[in-house]
């Protein structure tokens, strides 16, 4: 009777087994033939108007054509955008509340470890969308007339020059802190609210020196009250084909930019995730959005999830060298000026 008993267990257990299975793999092909079915929303951590807002509406438009299916955005400011990234990670693991992710994303999990979100672990890779280069620009009265001629001048002057950028642990703040570990110089900080307010400190004078994002400054540059020296990312941007890079220009290796991306909670369905992607680079392509990106002052970029997967952990680990070594500066400095 016991041997009965535990054989009629073991038998219950596989008919559960194979119900779940089928149920899942019924699932799956069901969300693969019809999904979406109804709204999406895209959710912007930062506000109305942001670079990250604006790159959203833009790819938004277009999927909503291509998935016939709405894709509402969904701004939830706060936080460096750890109010947006937390609503996602939370949400229902179904394909319909994703994150339209920025480089604050892999910056926050560095600089604010506490907060329990990790990345890797609570999200999934969706698609890289684009990129914001970032411009080195200064101020015209400043006697240097490209990217090795202001290295010189801030070894020439240690501390002395000002830097501005939007906020700690900002894109263009890490992006000039990289820009100062890599020449081996020092400059001064300056943080801001926003690029906004950053740009129009450097045209009064009050600094002389910005990592601004290329949509905040490109106005300035035409008319020639900022005077750019160099782009942040690997190669020339499209929107400011005549400037070299930094890496070309003096620093061979630095690349950053203010990137954007989709991501999804942890366990949104496969099918969900290679249907976005697909749908995302599909309007990468449509000459309209590569128009609209332009005038923006983005660069398309695309690709596969596993090829933002591999982004990510690349963008977090050459950002965690960075704050390391802010960190360990700001030790040393301390000591310093301790009796």
């Amino acid at each position: 009777m016991k041997v009965t008993a535990e054989l009629v267990s073991r038998l219950k257990l596989f008919v559960a087994f194979i119900a779940a299975f089928l149920f899942v793999t019924q699932s799956t092909a069901a969300l693969d033939d019809s999904y979406p079915t109804r709204p999406i929303h895209l959710i912007v951590g930062f506000s109305a108007g942001s670079s990250g807002d604006v790159a959203a509406r833009i790819v938004s438009n277009k999927l909503t054509e291509l998935l016939k299916q709405s894709v509402i955005v969904e701004n939830r400011p706060g936080a460096s955008s750890m109010v947006a990234t937390e609503y996602v990670a939370r949400s229902s693991k179904d394909g319909y509340t994703l994150l339209f992710a920025t480089i604050a994303v892999t910056i926050n999990a560095i600089m604010m470890p506490g907060k329990g979100l990790n990345i890797e672990r609570d999200m999934a890779p969706i698609v890289l969308v684009g990129s914001i280069p970032n411009i080195l620009v200064v101020h015209p009265d400043l006697n240097v007339k490209d990217v090795k001629d202001l290295i010189a001048l801030a070894k020439q002057r240690p501390g002395e020059l000002l830097y501005g950028a939007s906020g700690l642990g900002s894109g263009p703040h890490l992006a000039a802190e990289l820009f100062k570990q890599m020449a081996g110089i020092k400059m001064t900080g300056v943080l801001y609210p926003g690029s906004g307010q950053t740009a129009i400190d450097l045209i009064s004078g009050r600094i002389q020196v910005m990592f601004s994002p290329a949509s905040t400054v490109l106005g300035f540059i035409k008319d020639g009250r900022v005077k750019a020296l160099a782009t942040s990312e690997a190669e020339r941007s499209r929107v400011a084909p005549d400037l070299p890079t930094i890496a070309e220009a003096a620093l061979p290796g630095y690349a950053t930019g203010v990137w954007f991306g989709i991501l999804g909670p942890a366990g949104t369905p496969v099918a969900a995730i290679e249907k976005i992607s697909g749908a995302t680079n599909s309007a990468l392509k449509d000459p309209e959005v590569l128009k609209e990106f332009e005038r923006q002052g983005l660069d398309g970029l695309g690709g596969s999830p596993d090829d933002f997967a591999q982004f990510l952990k690349s963008e977090t680990q050459r950002w965690a060298s960075v704050i390391r070594a802010m960190d360990a500066a700001k030790e040393k400095k301390g000591s310093a000026a301790e009796p």
